[in-house]
């Protein structure tokens, strides 16, 4: 089922993009929530035209967009979030909490527009803001922990040399012995 595209849908496509999707996704999800409308012959024509309308508007808002993308691509977010003894956070780091950080440093961002991925642990990560459908920006985030006094570091265990292990007396004899015999064998 072809479907023309009225916003940007995540995992799908972006707003005026034509794509192909399963009967019931479109009958059901898409269309009735107003993200898109079939791709029938005239919705087909009436959104090229649109498209040739809108040519100028769309430069302008990609203007913009690489704008703050530039404004944004020397940010760093920091968080810190309470944490277990071995570094797994109680809940997780989401897009809200790294947009609100953001517009505390002075940059507006819609947590939308974050794309990350599922952070409960503490270290470091790449949340992915994407402006526009072709303008992105990767910003690091960093996880600390507010209690780092409580984290137990894994300790690094000292592995003695393995050693080989010598085979017995008993052993080696046999061994010996059921070598004579195979000579003892082959020679007869």
């Amino acid at each position: 089922m072809k479907l023309i595209l009225k916003e940007d849908v995540r995992n799908l496509g972006f707003k005026n993009e034509i794509v192909d999707v399963k009967p019931g996704y479109g009958r059901n999800f898409l269309i009735p929530k107003g993200m898109a409308v079939l791709a029938t012959e005239s919705a087909l024509r009436s959104h090229e035209e649109n498209l040739r309308q809108q040519a100028g508007k769309l430069e302008a808002f990609k203007a913009e967009a690489q704008k703050h993308a530039d404004k944004l691509s020397g940010a760093k977010v920091e968080l810190s979030a309470k944490t277990s003894s071995t570094g797994s956070l109680y809940g997780s780091i989401t897009t809200t909490m790294v947009a609100d950080e953001l517009e505390a440093q002075g940059y507006e961002i819609n947590r939308k527009m974050i794309e990350m991925p599922g952070i409960k642990e503490i270290g470091e990560y790449v949340a992915k803001i994407r402006f526009h459908k072709d303008i992105a920006v990767e910003v690091p985030v960093i996880v600390t922990s507010e209690n780092p006094e409580d984290l137990e570091l894994p300790k690094e265990e000292e592995k003695p040399a393995e050693e080989p292990v010598a085979a017995s007396e008993e052993e080696q004899e046999g061994e010996e012995a059921a070598a004579e015999s195979n000579e003892a064998e082959s020679a007869e």
